[in-house]
């Protein structure tokens, strides 16, 4: 069933009215990042990054129009995927942080979209869940580009194999490749090395592309990317993103909106 936009009760006007606006401001930044490139608007997504604020601001969001949205914790994602029932509001539910293994199934139970696969290991468990849950979610492959602890991924060495493994799958979709950028030092050029990590990633999918067999493990035969935030989406789209996760610049100016983190 598709998404359908929020009946729930409205929000006062002046958040109503800052949310709509930094929408606003957000779908033409990247309408502008697209036509720069020389790309259609509709090769991009927007998919909303709801993990700083309550459910109530994601239903805010929804109501405006925006159904594509993303948690990074399971916890965010259940809170809010049970208040979207209580509303009787359907979007499309996207993970975008770490799967830990024993929390597997109940991502699987309640995302659509998962762009954060980083191992074969995972790739096994999560098509066993999906094929037990008769579900089929489309997933990413997450790449590590960034040299930081924190982060999790694929190496690009390790990619060829997870493509192969994941399009012998029965019941996961292999959408894409997905990267983070690193994180912003001080006095670093941080578009700069965006760029280069966007940069990489589209030439690893270009090269998978390039392979018959390994173009083919891929829905429709695309290899579709997953980058860019809210303080890099532009260069993302300029590098070939089809999936932006953007999330402060939608909330900018309502810190009220925003729900403590662990």
């Amino acid at each position: 069933m598709s998404p359908t936009p929020a009946p729930s009760r409205p929000a006062p006007a002046s958040v109503t009215t800052t949310l709509a606006s930094n929408l606003r401001q957000v779908r033409a930044d990247l309408q502008e990042a697209t036509s720069d490139a020389g790309r259609s608007p509709e090769c991009v997504e927007l998919i909303a990054v709801v993990k700083q604020v309550t459910a109530q601001a994601a239903l805010d969001l929804a109501a405006l129009g925006c159904l594509r949205l993303a948690e990074n914790r399971l916890a965010g994602l259940l809170e809010k995927r049970a208040r979207f029932a209580a509303e009787g509001v359907q979007v499309e539910w996207h993970f975008i942080g770490h799967i830990q293994r024993n929390k597997a199934r109940r991502i699987v139970q309640n995302a659509a979209v998962l762009h954060s696969v980083d191992s074969e290991r995972l790739l096994l468990s999560l098509d066993r869940i999906a094929a037990e849950e008769q579900l089929q979610p489309r997933i990413f492959l997450e790449v590590k580009l960034a040299d930081e602890t924190e982060k999790h991924g694929l190496a690009p060495d390790q990619l060829e194999s997870a493509v192969r493994l994941a399009g012998s799958l029965a019941h996961l979709d292999l959408t894409g490749l997905m990267c983070m950028a690193p994180r912003l030092r001080p006095g670093a050029d941080d578009q700069h090395a965006a760029q280069d990590c966007f940069r990489q990633l589209a030439q690893l999918a270009a090269g998978l592309a390039r392979k018959a067999e390994l173009k083919q493990a891929f829905s429709d035969g695309a290899v579709k990317l997953s980058m860019g935030m809210s303080g890099d989406f532009g260069t993302a789209v300029a590098e070939g993103s089809h999936l932006c996760r953007v999330g402060s610049a939608l909330f900018r100016g309502l810190d009220q909106l925003k729900v403590p983190r662990p």
